[in-house]
């Protein structure tokens, strides 16, 4: 019974480490990427590129591409760890 809770310890504690590991992966890629697109000209595309409503816009692509990098590495990273198993 005494191995039963290790193992579910080492369990809970990947489980923590992982997802710390994705929030940070997250964040850190999303910030990339906002300040990525601070480089877009955005008069082109907005009136008014200091708007509130182009600010939004702005926050809202890097969040969503930035989690769309994210998914891709963490992902990649995943199926490394899949093939690591797979060499040994």
């Amino acid at each position: 019974m005494n191995a039963d809770n290790g193992v579910y310890a080492d369990l809970q504690n990947y489980s923590g480490i992982t997802g710390l590991f994705s929030i940070v992966i997250v964040i850190l890629s999303i910030i990339i990427v906002w300040v990525v697109l601070q480089e877009v000209k955005w008069e082109a595309i907005f009136k008014f590129p200091r708007s509130p409503k182009a600010r939004i816009f702005q926050v809202i692509a890097a969040i969503v591409i930035g989690h769309l990098l994210a998914k891709f590495m963490l992902e990649y990273w995943g199926y490394t760890v899949l093939l690591r198993a797979f060499v040994e």
